[in-house]
């Protein structure tokens, strides 16, 4: 099997809002969609979305597969946050990628380029 990807929500919300460049959007067009429960929470928690993007993002969210926490990624994101001085949800993102061994698309690389055994890629560098 090949390479498989996690996508932050930075990537999602930049997609919806044209800002992604032609490289980014042609990898989110050639890979499974896949998330954690954080970037799903993330999406959704704005107080400002509007009904249309609000719509769009639940018809891509019903296209994902979002990944739950379970104990082997909390005790990751634990492990993590131990070692580095990373924010609860980008831990627990991290945490989903290492445990599932996908390559986490994110554009905030220096949130995670410290963390051991995370790959990562940045759609506006490919």
């Amino acid at each position: 099997m090949g390479t498989q990807y996690l996508i932050d929500s930075n990537i999602i919300i930049d997609f919806f809002n044209g800002k992604l460049p032609f490289p980014g959007r042609q990898l989110l067009s050639r890979v499974e969609l896949v998330i954690s429960v954080i970037t799903y929470i993330e999406l959704f928690s704005s107080n400002n979305i509007a009904i249309e993007e609000y719509q769009q993002l639940k018809r891509f969210a019903d296209m994902t597969t979002v990944h739950p926490v379970n104990l082997s990624i909390a005790a990751e994101t634990i492990t993590i946050r131990k070692k580095y001085k990373i924010k609860p949800p980008d831990a627990v993102i991290a945490a989903t990628a290492i445990v599932h061994n996908f390559t986490l698309i994110t554009r905030n690389v220096s949130d995670f380029k410290l963390i051991d055994n995370l790959k990562s890629i940045n759609p506006y560098e490919v």
